[in-house]
């Protein structure tokens, strides 16, 4: 497993679980599916057998599996995926989730014809990112699309924060992948005002009228903080 595979399940062992509070719950637990991928399971874009990679506990998996897809979603953190499991019990739906190292997938050969990564690419470090993408090449099956959402570098410098420039995707996803769309869309998190002025330098003790935090930041009328992303398609040959 890779150094971010140990660092979230030390995480979610420490409190990024259910009802954890304040500093300690995950900021992408927000209790449901992203919009985005919701938007995008509207429009038809998940077809076939489907690979949800870094599902984390588990909402994108169980929504998309409750509109009757085939849904495969695996998670390098074994206290993530049991815990997903019992959402998607819960929901009464049906998940084949696993544990897995995004960076090899071994045992996930050739088997789907749609992934999604909502928000593991940018965890990942240089390194790890080229053998990510070369693993989800041998997922893919042939014509295999894939559906990316990672936070754009328009975000602040934070430590918690990994930017990911536009040049980094389109220098990671080259044959046999075909970026076929690359745009940006708004990735909701569980981070509130407070929390976020003191770790970003330059907010203001209050949020502006407009919402707007900081470049690629923004906080809604119900105090919902949300980021930029990234969101790349692409197409394997």
């Amino acid at each position: 497993m890779t150094t971010e595979a140990t660092t979230f399940e030390q995480g979610y062992q420490k409190g990024y679980l259910p009802g954890a509070v304040g500093a300690r719950r995950a900021p992408w637990d927000i209790g449901r599916p992203q919009d985005a991928v919701v938007e995008l399971a509207a429009k038809g874009a998940f077809t076939g057998s489907i690979l949800d990679i870094g599902c984390g506990l588990g909402d994108n998996a169980i929504h998309l599996a409750g509109r009757g897809l085939d849904v495969t979603a695996v998670d390098s953190a074994p206290t993530a995926v049991e815990t997903a499991k019992a959402r998607a019990a819960s929901e009464g739906v049906q998940v084949n989730f696993g544990v897995a190292d995004a960076t090899t997938l071994a045992g996930y050969e050739n088997r789907f014809d749609t992934i999604l990564d909502s928000g593991l690419y940018h965890c990942l470090t240089d390194e790890d990112r080229k053998r990510y993408v070369e693993a989800l090449a041998r997922a893919g099956k042939p014509g295999a699309r894939l559906h990316l959402l990672s936070f754009t570098n328009e975000l602040p410098q934070a430590h918690f924060l990994v930017p990911v420039t536009e040049d980094t995707l389109r220098g990671d996803f080259v044959a046999p992948w075909t970026i076929e769309a690359l745009n940006t869309v708004r990735y909701e998190t569980t981070l509130d005002f407070e929390r976020l002025r003191t770790r970003v330098p330059g907010i203001g003790e209050v949020p502006p009228a407009d919402g707007k935090l900081c470049p690629g930041v923004e906080i809604d009328k119900d105090g919902v903080i949300w980021f930029d992303a990234w969101h790349l398609e692409a197409r394997l040959s």
